[in-house]
């Protein structure tokens, strides 16, 4: 959509806790900020239940290892003006979320306070 990349990251989730349930993220664009006046969201999601998304998993929640996963959106990296950096929060979490489809940043947070057993941040840059 309007030149977005619509495809997302694999990924692949690596000595995750004794104890994970679920897994959740939040990638950000913190180099956003200074162009829209804050870091810009490009995709959130939770209760994943495996470690491991193949590309392109934000479109396909049918599949049986993202089946729960719930998420509002993903839009890829389209950085405006120069090179962007980009954080993937990655949540290892205790429980199942009681999310519902269009959640928010906000309400991910407090969804997951007192329920991280361990968590990553992946950072890297991009460039149109």
């Amino acid at each position: 959509i309007n030149n977005v990349p619509s495809l997302s990251l694999p990924l692949i989730i690596h000595n995750a806790p004794p104890g994970t349930k679920s897994f959740a993220l939040i990638l950000r664009d913190e180099d956003a900020a200074p162009v829209v006046g804050y870091p810009w969201i490009h995709w959130l999601a939770a209760n994943i239940r495996e470690p491991q998304l193949a590309e392109n998993a934000s479109r396909r929640n049918n599949y049986e290892t993202v089946r729960r996963m719930i998420q509002p959106f993903y839009g890829g990296m389209t950085p405006p003006n120069a090179p962007h950096r980009y954080d993937l929060h990655i949540y290892a979490l205790d429980r199942f979320l009681p999310l519902k489809n269009g959640f928010t940043q906000t309400e991910l947070k407090e969804s997951i306070e007192g329920h991280v057993l361990d968590e990553a941040v992946l950072s890297g840059v991009y460039d149109n």
